[in-house]
């Protein structure tokens, strides 16, 4: 639910990173944070474990444009990847404006692909949100491993429903801002309709 300040002509929404762990979140979110102006960012705040995991999220504002006459920030943030943060994954998707899913493409990692997306259905459930109801993007991370599933095996598995989906290596940036640019196009679009 993006909010809406009159007062500044601003409209805040909200973009939730959501995936396996180590899928590729947090370095989605780091390249974006290193490419854009400074003038068109906050500061990004990461919190993580002495493993380097992202604990409980990513905050980047970012401002791309106005839509009709405000000002549009988009707030975006990652999830926790480990199955024990759950109560963590559940708060952040409070108010979710926009999702995008990471898959991690290696083939050791498909399980944790298939769990993390069922932990998304369940936990948009809680909010009775559907995510047909909500722009989402897929994210295929880690096509330059050598042993990664096919987009086609990803796209039967994870994506029958057919919602937009970008191959990526975020480590090179492949990818990531395409990505971004998908989420927030769903985005201002439902914004435009109401």
């Amino acid at each position: 639910m993006s909010l809406i300040n009159y007062s500044s002509r601003e409209i805040n929404c909200k973009i939730v990173y959501y995936g396996p762990g180590l899928c590729g979140k947090t370095t989605n979110i780091q390249h974006v944070y290193n490419k854009v102006a400074p003038e068109t960012k906050g500061k990004l705040i990461t919190l993580a474990t002495e493993m380097d995991r992202t604990l409980f999220f990513d905050f980047l504002p970012l401002e791309l444009g106005t839509v009709k006459g405000f000002k549009t920030r988009f707030h975006l943030y990652t999830v926790p990847g480990q199955v024990y943060y759950d109560a963590s994954r559940k708060l952040i998707l409070r108010g979710v404006d926009g999702l995008v899913f990471v898959a991690d493409s290696q083939s050791s990692r498909y399980d944790a692909n298939i769990e993390s997306l069922y932990n998304l259905h369940e936990n948009l459930e809680d909010y009775k949100l559907k995510l047909e109801e909500i722009p989402f993007v897929l994210q295929y991370n880690k096509r330059d491993m050598p042993d990664v599933i096919t987009v086609e095996e990803l796209e039967q598995e994870l994506n029958p429903e057919q919602y937009p989906s970008v191959e990526a290596v975020a480590v090179q940036g492949t990818g990531v801002f395409d990505t971004l640019k998908a989420v927030a196009k769903g985005v201002l679009a439902r914004l435009s309709q109401n």
